[in-house]
């Protein structure tokens, strides 16, 4: 997949693409991440992609003569072309995964008050990624370009997403790290039970906990099955329900002794 950005500050992509999961998905050639310069577009004979709006107002707006340039240059019969803006739908996982199967993504950053609505006829679509200012687009950018990649085979181990949050509207589980203990702490001892079924049924109920805690508004899009609806019940119990108190004790030798 190739992800085009056309941004003002391309050096601000360089932590991006040069560390961890995005510079190992590069190099393996699994996604390719294009840097365009907007400014390099101008035909201000000051170098300048911005200036007052007309009719007045703060702020300085892009103009639209680089930024369209700039798509043109940069856009294939295969791309789609989204803007990051505050009108837009607000990006979300499913996005993520409608976008990991483009061919082609070029991601408009705006910047300073806004750009001129000319450029949104330029456009597929609208993005934002939540309601609250930023100094541009860029920041947004960098977090669609992360989540797409990461999707892509061979990004990363694929039974590494199969458990992650908002695969479905669910936060995921609780994790530990050894030590068993620290400062007062302990790691759960069903989890070093051996017992993979009775984990998997302890990190539902937990997700199930914790989404209902953190987000309800998650919680509410659940179809929750009998058997999510038991584990809640037995939460809400606060008793140590059997097929838990049955790992324990056949998987007591590999607990961890306080």
């Amino acid at each position: 997949m190739n992800i085009t950005i056309l941004t003002l500050f391309p050096e601000m992509f360089e932590g991006l693409v040069g560390n961890s999961i995005i510079k190992r998905a590069i190099a393996k050639g699994v996604a390719s991440v294009k840097l365009v310069n907007i400014r390099d577009y101008t035909k201000d004979k000051y170098g300048r992609t911005d200036t007052p709006p007309v009719g007045g107002g703060a702020g300085l707006i892009q103009k639209c003569q680089p930024i369209v340039d700039a798509i043109t240059d940069n856009k294939k019969e295969t791309s789609k072309v989204i803007l990051m803006s505050p009108r837009g739908r607000t990006y979300n996982q499913e996005m993520a995964k409608e976008y990991s199967k483009l061919e082609d993504l070029i991601i408009v950053c705006g910047h300073y008050e806004g750009v001129d609505e000319r450029v949104n006829s330029y456009v597929d679509e609208l993005v934002s990624i939540g309601d609250y200012i930023l100094t541009g687009g860029e920041i947004p950018a960098m977090g669609i370009a992360d989540s797409i990649i990461r999707l892509l085979d061979g990004a990363i181990a694929s039974n590494s997403l199969d458990d992650e949050s908002f695969n479905e509207p669910l936060l995921e589980y609780p994790q530990y790290t050894e030590p068993y203990e620290y400062n007062g702490e302990t790691v759960p001892d069903l989890l070093y039970s051996g017992n993979h079924q009775a984990i998997a049924k302890w990190r539902r109920k937990q997700s199930l906990l914790l989404t209902r805690k953190y987000r309800p508004d998650l919680f509410k899009k659940l179809s929750l099955s009998k058997a999510d609806l038991k584990l809640l019940k037995e939460a809400e119990s606060g008793e140590t329900p059997k097929w838990e108190a049955d790992a324990l004790d056949k998987g007591k030798k590999f607990v961890h002794k306080k």
